[in-house]
């Protein structure tokens, strides 16, 4: 080897040495640097004449776990999506209260019940008659701030997911940048991996909001789809919309149907044109986005439906007055059946009709629902609470001849049944006539009781708003939806708290007269009834039933259970997680002390050949003063 190639082998060790000391102190100096993945330099030897070689630097390594970075963004989106859903059932269950302390709806429904039961004790006492009224008004009071309270997680649900546009919008935009930046790239330089480090960064911001799937081409730029298979960024980047509401309340829903929608949805908007509902087809499965949407249109909903039909119940087990049929006269005959009185029928109230096809065998439990909006007919069978019924909604608002027809010509096929109306509001319904064929059975129609004094021990405690809860059905959906919000204590008694006990004027209430107060108290402590499969609780097939603190408790309890079940899921992707990164810290973390025992080595190395690099100057000088 001659001296100039000892000299030029010399000067690439140090050259390489210099770069790799740079590295070294690039990484201790963004050791604490998030997103920070450690270099190191990539060396190759190259020939230096017919007996040496010298080092080349060959770009810059980036000591980074492809698999293990794939595993974490996985895992950040599951972590994400329950953080947050965690985090809005622990705040739901500070809005539901702790069931053994004061201000929750268990709470204020014991206070009732005990003021009914100090009423019916002393029913003369003006103090107790109030003491109802102020009950009650507590606790409508506790179901409008409950209601408050589930519609401000849903409104903030909503910011959430608009916050969140904002963010993907802005890193879908810099990924996109730096993929254009690296196209004419042909290897990593230390800028090129510095410019890696930070799209990586904004991809795992991506991930916490959305489940992503990412591909690498041969220049180092990334493809994001979502793992639903749409892409969201390359060389260009679509853009994510949201047309967050104004005001969120229980009737604002979401709904795939734009003419239906009243909530905010994700659109995408790709760059040559055409967009894509990214809710109505599911396509975001997991992170931030995905949380804020199950909570916004389907756990929170649920938690609002549990206490409009705690509001329900209480109001129709106070108001809702059941009267059975009365059988038709001979003159109907070989025809038999019953009698209905619907004059006072409001609209959602119902007349059950049970009739059998002895040909068939099969008992008919029939139940026609007053609708006063036909644009919402037919209705579902699911309408009414009773898994067994077969619903038929019918249009009262062209008086009975119009009901009539339309219950013939629904039923009038079957020749099971025959409708008439032989005078006033009267509904007749017989059976064919014919023997062995078909019978009525039994018949009876459901009115709310409106009047304070109506002469029925049946109370209207609670309206909606001031008008009357019947259980209506339009266009804009149930009069149930939002109950809980609106409910209050009915005007009349808060002017006049006699009437928790005087249900009739003509005759006047007998003095001691508890009727009324024990009707309320057996109505609210023991009565049972069913309630909607939209609650989470029961089944459409076999819906809950029990008594209204039954179904209290059994909301609390299921609350309950979410949240700690949600806490511990959070915890564990948590741990999941933490358990990850930490292997990624491992690998492409920086480690102080492994940079500090490499920099001795560096020092050693150049140390090493800058005496190379003195001895040859000396053995030049040596030859050039021999000569």
């Amino acid at each position: 080897m001659s001296l100039g190639q000892a000299l030029a082998t010399a000067m690439s060790g140090l050259r390489v040495t210099q770069a790799s000391l740079a590295l070294v102190s690039s990484n201790v100096a963004n050791a604490e640097s998030p997103g920070y993945v450690r270099k190191t330099l990539n060396q190759i030897t190259g020939v230096t004449g017919d007996f040496g070689s010298s080092v080349r630097i060959n770009g810059v390594n980036r000591e980074l776990d492809q698999y293990l970075q794939t595993q974490i963004r996985t895992e950040t989106s599951g972590a994400s999506y329950a953080d947050v859903r965690a985090t809005y059932l622990a705040n739901l269950q500070s809005v539901y209260g702790n069931p053994d302390s004061a201000g929750t709806i268990e709470d204020a429904f014991n206070k009732l019940t005990t003021a009914v039961q100090g009423l019916s004790t002393s029913p003369d006492s003006a103090s107790a008659r109030i003491g109802v009224v102020n009950a009650a008004q507590a606790l409508a009071q506790q179901l409008n701030a409950t209601t408050q309270g589930i519609q401000n997680l849903r409104a903030n649900a909503e910011t959430g997911i608009n916050d969140s546009i904002n963010v993907a919008n802005n890193a879908l935009k810099q990924i996109a940048l730096i993929n254009n930046q690296l196209q004419n790239n042909g290897r990593t330089d230390a800028a090129t991996a510095s410019l890696l480090d930070q799209r990586d960064q904004y991809i795992d911001q991506m991930s916490q909001l959305m489940d992503i799937r990412v591909v690498t081409n041969n220049l180092n730029q990334v493809t994001l789809f979502t793992n639903s298979g749409v892409q969201i960024v390359g060389t260009e980047a679509a853009r994510l919309s949201f047309n967050p509401q104004g005001t969120v309340t229980p009737n604002t829903l979401y709904d795939p149907d734009p003419a239906k929608n009243n909530l905010g949805t994700i659109t995408i908007d790709f760059p040559h044109g055409g967009s894509y509902d990214m809710v109505a087809t599911n396509a975001i499965r997991s992170g931030k986005l995905a949380a804020y949407l199950e909570l916004r249109d389907n756990s929170l909903v649920k938690a609002q439906a549990q206490i409009d039909q705690f509001a329900a119940a209480m109001s129709s087990a106070l108001s809702d007055q059941t009267t059975a049929g009365v059988a038709a006269p001979a003159s109907a005959l070989p025809q038999a059946g019953f009698d209905l009185d619907l004059a006072g029928l409001q609209t959602g109230n119902v007349a059950h009709i049970t009739y059998k096809n002895n040909i068939t065998g099969i008992t008919h439990n029939l139940s026609i629902v007053r609708v006063d909006d036909p644009s919402i007919l037919p209705l579902s069978n699911n309408t009414t609470l009773d898994p067994n019924d077969e619903v038929l909604g019918i249009d009262f608002s062209g008086g009975m001849a119009s009901v009539v027809a339309q219950l013939n010509a629904a039923l009038g096929a079957s020749a099971d049944l025959q409708f008439s109306n032989p005078s006033g509001s009267t509904l007749r319904v017989l059976d064919d006539g014919a023997p062995n064929r078909s019978d009525v059975t039994a018949a009876s129609v459901t009115k709310t009781v409106s009047s304070l004094t109506s002469g029925s021990a049946h109370l209207s405690l609670f309206t909606d708003g001031g008008v009357s809860f019947t259980g209506a059905l339009t266009a804009s959906g149930s009069q149930q939806t939002g109950l809980a919000g609106r409910i209050n204590v009915n005007g009349a008694l808060l002017g006049d708290p006699s009437r928790t006990i005087v249900y009739s004027t003509n005759p006047l209430t007998a003095a001691g007269d508890t009727t009324r107060s024990d009707f309320i108290l057996n109505q609210l402590m023991t009565g049972s009834y069913r309630y909607s499969p939209e609650t989470g609780i029961g089944t459409t097939g076999t819906p809950f039933t029990g008594t209204l603190l039954n179904f209290t408790r059994q909301v609390i309890s299921m609350q309950g259970e979410a949240a700690s079940s949600a806490a511990l899921l959070a915890d564990g992707q948590e741990v999941v997680l933490n358990t990850l990164q930490n292997k990624m810290n491992a690998t492409s973390g920086v480690n102080i002390d492994d940079e500090m025992a490499h920099l001795l080595a560096l020092q050693n190395s150049y140390s090493a050949n800058a005496r190379v690099m003195a001895t040859v100057k000396d053995m030049y000088e040596v030859l050039i003063a021999a000569m």
